[in-house]
């Protein structure tokens, strides 16, 4: 296992937005939908996490990944139907991806189109749902459990375009910037335009939050995550980050090494006290050799927060 570094920690969290509770629509994601008789033999074979033995009472958080094993999208993936998936992911990946996989059909029975127009995407915060990649009808629509964020329960909650799950639970009024600080709080990164491909799913530590399958058969990249995985490969692991304003995509600096970054933010999010919070990407040994920088050695300098979350040593 490896232990997250106590050196340097930030002496407090930083503070959310105003109004951490309640429900805003996501207007950054999209869906997939896979349809047809090999909807999720298809899709099985494809991701990160399997989905031939999916509960009915559960969701998958998955990634696509290319032959070298780096993601391409990550998704929370829903099997809405014996013969349909939903697939969740950025709007911004969502196209070339829908693309991509799409080459693997072959003569599988599936089909696969960007089905977002024709979906109602909302986040919740606080009151009763289900825990993480599980997931509930509610309100007409499916409530599909996410990590916590500062002690918070979040969904992602999902239906036909025109329906809502505002109610007295979970009322207007929670704010896009609160419901990204809460995604970066949680210390699960998705992929996006600004990191596609930059990660293998350890490096983000998919494999400690439920986003890998080492029992699983084939998929694209699989021989390398695995490599990776038993062969002690990966020297780049997820931390939670405060400072000034940041960016998916910026580079970290340590200070013992100006010549070369250390890291890259895989997302970002303002925070309550106006400055920012991050998911970054670094390398483990920068992390307790140094203090860390954004964009350059003598760069705003970052603290790191704790993880919200143990790092698995039973895969």
């Amino acid at each position: 296992m490896i232990i997250q570094p106590m050196t340097h920690l930030s002496p407090h969290h930083p503070l959310p937005p105003a109004h951490f509770h309640g429900a805003c629509e996501l207007p950054h994601l999209g869906v997939i939908e896979v349809s047809g008789s090999d909807a999720v033999s298809f899709l099985h074979n494809q991701l990160t996490h399997d989905l031939a033995l999916l509960p009915s009472d559960a969701v998958r958080f998955c990634a696509f990944c290319n032959a070298k094993g780096r993601m391409q999208a990550t998704f929370v993936a829903n099997v809405h139907a014996p013969d349909t998936v939903w697939l969740v992911c950025r709007r911004d990946v969502l196209a070339a991806v829908c693309k991509r996989l799409s080459m693997f059909v072959l003569r599988a029975k599936a089909s696969l189109r960007d089905a977002s127009d024709e979906m109602s995407l909302w986040g919740l915060v606080g009151g009763p749902l289900p825990s993480a990649w599980k997931k509930q009808t509610l309100m007409g629509g499916t409530a599909m459990g996410l990590y916590p964020a500062a002690g918070h329960a979040r969904a992602l909650w999902v239906a036909p375009v025109g329906q809502s799950p505002v109610s007295d639970a979970h009322p207007a009024g929670l704010s896009l910037d609160a419901w990204m600080w809460g995604e970066v709080m949680a210390g699960v990164a998705d992929v996006q335009a600004a990191t596609a491909e930059a990660f293998v799913p350890q490096m983000l530590n998919h494999e400690s939050v439920d986003g890998v399958s080492f029992k699983k058969g084939c998929y694209p990249g699989q021989e390398v995550v695995a490599r990776s995985q038993f062969r002690g490969a990966i020297k780049r692991r997820a931390f939670l980050l405060s400072g000034p304003a940041m960016q998916a995509g910026q580079v970290v600096y340590s200070s013992h090494d100006a010549a070369q970054e250390c890291g890259i933010l895989a997302q970002a999010a303002q925070s309550g006290d106006g400055g920012g919070v991050a998911i970054a990407c670094l390398q483990t040994a920068a992390v307790d050799a140094s203090t860390l920088h954004l964009g350059q050695a003598d760069g705003p300098l970052l603290q790191l927060l704790p993880l919200p979350y143990s790092l698995r040593d039973d895969i």
